[in-house]
């Protein structure tokens, strides 16, 4: 479903809704919305998609059926920036990456609440790469989200902006300002300079053969939050690199993910939960 709302800007947003959908359960109403009551209401998931001025598309993905065959909503957001609405929306993320597509992907939540087609005590973000950058802002500078998943997300601009590859070269002078001129904004925006604010649950999956992230970004933002007690948890697969490749790591971070939002939510009874692989959990 494709849906269209208001940020706290004014502007139009889009996203795509994908309800919970399982053929062995019946909704309840057959136009697949919920009652306003939170406790009718499902889990959602919001997903940040990468670029950052890339674009969610609509196609088949049995990514997003894993999350609504299990009872999540799904939105994903084309949040001011994205490819696919014109020159003038894809330009709003010019000097402000970091702050409008944050703002958006929380605006989109509160919107789905206000809709009743969210909980607004379960609200996820989840993204990797760009899109994990943009979780962990919305994390760390927001208090909008209850649970989030990071995969591979930056945590540190300046590092990306000195060494990334040539292709992208120059890309955040546009997004964020001009480096090394604008450092201070650089460092301002990574939430690895103010990862103790992070203040809700989150799940990290990093490869260890990542170049673009390094697992260091990961382990701070994990430490901050075992420091402040909160439950966190971290998966790093060897032999991985910056965007996961090999299907059982694919499936196990899934499966994984899925299972501390269960935890975290208790969806399901704890001694019923079972993390595959070594992950480390703490306070859990």
């Amino acid at each position: 479903q494709r849906k269209t709302f208001t940020n706290r800007h004014k502007q139009k947003v889009y996203a795509n809704y994908y309800p919970p959908t399982n053929p062995d359960y019946q909704s309840q109403t057959n136009n697949n919305t919920f009652n306003k009551n939170e406790k009718s209401a499902p889990p959602l998931i919001i997903i940040c998609h990468g670029g950052p001025t890339g674009q969610a598309s609509s196609a088949l993905d049995p990514k997003k059926q894993f999350w609504t065959s299990r009872g999540f909503a799904l939105l994903d957001v084309n949040y001011s920036g994205s490819t696919g609405y014109g020159r003038q929306y894809r330009e709003r993320l010019n000097g402000k990456w970091g702050l409008l597509d944050v703002e958006d992907c929380c605006d989109a939540a509160l919107y789905a609440v206000s809709q009743g087609l969210a909980n607004k005590n379960q609200l996820i973000i989840r993204g990797s790469s760009a899109g994990g950058y943009t979780v962990l802002s919305a994390l760390t500078f927001k208090n909008v989200f209850s649970a989030g998943a990071s995969y591979y997300g930056i945590a540190e601009l300046c590092s990306l902006a000195s060494d990334t590859h040539k292709f992208e070269s120059r890309y955040l002078d546009r997004l964020i300002g001009p480096y090394p001129e604008s450092k201070s904004l650089y460092q301002q925006r990574s939430p690895i300079n103010s990862s103790e604010q992070l203040n809700c649950p989150v799940i990290f999956f990093q490869g260890l053969e990542d170049r673009v992230v390094p697992k260091e970004q990961a382990e701070k933002m994990f430490d901050a939050l075992n420091k402040k007690g909160l439950p966190v948890a971290a998966q790093y697969y060897a032999g991985e690199q910056h965007g996961f490749r090999k299907a059982e790591t694919i499936m196990q971070s899934l499966e994984n993910e899925l299972s501390f939002y269960q935890l975290i939510f208790g969806l399901k009874p704890k001694d019923q939960i079972n993390f595959k692989g070594d992950i480390v959990l703490k306070n859990i």
